[in-house]
């Protein structure tokens, strides 16, 4: 998959020609992938590459940083995901305060015709786009007859009579509803990153974790979990996770996902892994002392032993 960014000059038109669609696809939830799907059947039928338009920060993030929802992927979590359901092309917009300010046309003629010679463009049903989105599906529509593209919205895609969204999806992981997270992505719920040096308390204590890089200081989710690692020897590896900010050892701490994988004693400094979070076990506590914590460690391990075996 190759992936661009930024945009070609005013009237400068694209040397390619693509079949197109829109959007932040936070999660690649099964509504982002039933997009996906049909944008390869479409490019499939008229001989054209398929390519993704998304963008980066999420709008939310560009205007209202404090109030933006917390991302439930990185844009290295997104590509691998796009890439992995075969599309041939991602093209990155950097969303900053010249993009916002692109009108609904400007946008259409920049973007859509100029960088990605867009053929045939799929959008959801309740797709807005350019400066104080303006832009709607009728325009999109006009100016498809004007510049010679097709264009097409997709209905939302109901899992369990319910809207399958990233809001849903957030609002699953918050809950610790780590099934109904799988129903709407299709797949567990997983962060990806780099193992990291941390304080190495997890070793001084009997329980030597794998420190995972987070991206974002706003998980959607926190707590004790039941795991599965990928990465390591092929085959995914069992253990326990914790994600939240470790009350009992630091104050005010960041967000960290520490991952104690059972029955493994490598080093994994500087490998990307990806941990799928399969059960909440609890939500994260502060304890007086560290003994109290290592006992609750050792039931933690416990419990995750037995979901594992009764699966």
């Amino acid at each position: 998959m190759r992936i661009s960014h930024g945009l070609s000059p005013t009237g400068n038109p694209a040397s390619a020609l693509h079949a197109v669609t829109i959007g932040n696809f936070d999660g690649l939830h099964r509504g982002h992938q039933a997009m996906l799907a049909r944008l390869k059947e479409a490019s499939a039928k008229r001989g054209l590459p398929s390519c993704v338009l998304t963008f980066e920060p999420h709008p939310r993030e560009f205007f209202s940083p404090a109030q933006a929802p917390a991302r439930l992927s990185s844009l290295r979590e997104k590509s691998e995901l796009i890439r992995t359901a075969g599309i041939d092309r991602l093209h990155v917009c950097r969303f900053n305060k010249r993009f916002a300010s692109l009108s609904p046309a400007e946008f259409i003629e920049r973007v859509l015709v100029g960088t990605l010679g867009t053929r045939w463009l799929l959008v959801g049903d309740d797709f807005r786009f350019g400066a104080k989105r303006a832009g709607d599906f009728s325009l999109l529509k006009e100016a498809g007859r004007q510049h010679g593209f097709e264009v097409e919205s997709l209905p939302t895609v109901n899992i369990e009579n319910k809207r399958a969204s990233s809001t849903a999806v957030r609002g699953a992981l918050a809950a610790g509803d780590m099934q109904h997270a799988r129903e709407l992505l299709g797949r567990p719920y997983s962060i990806s990153g780099h193992v990291m040096h941390g304080d190495k308390l997890g070793r001084q204590i009997g329980f030597p974790t794998a420190n995972i890089q987070l991206q974002h200081n706003r998980p959607p989710l926190s707590g004790i979990f039941a795991v599965e690692v990928h990465g390591l020897n092929g085959a995914p590896l069992q253990g326990v996770a914790s994600l939240g900010t470790r009350p009992t050892v630091k104050e005010n701490g960041r967000p960290t996902l520490e991952v104690f994988i059972f029955d493994f004693n490598d080093d994994l400094y500087g490998r990307r892994l990806r941990v799928d979070f399969l059960k909440k076990l609890r939500d994260e506590e502060k304890y007086p002392d560290l003994e109290l914590l290592i006992a609750q460690i050792n039931r933690d391990v416990d419990n995750a032993r037995s979901y594992f075996a009764s699966r």
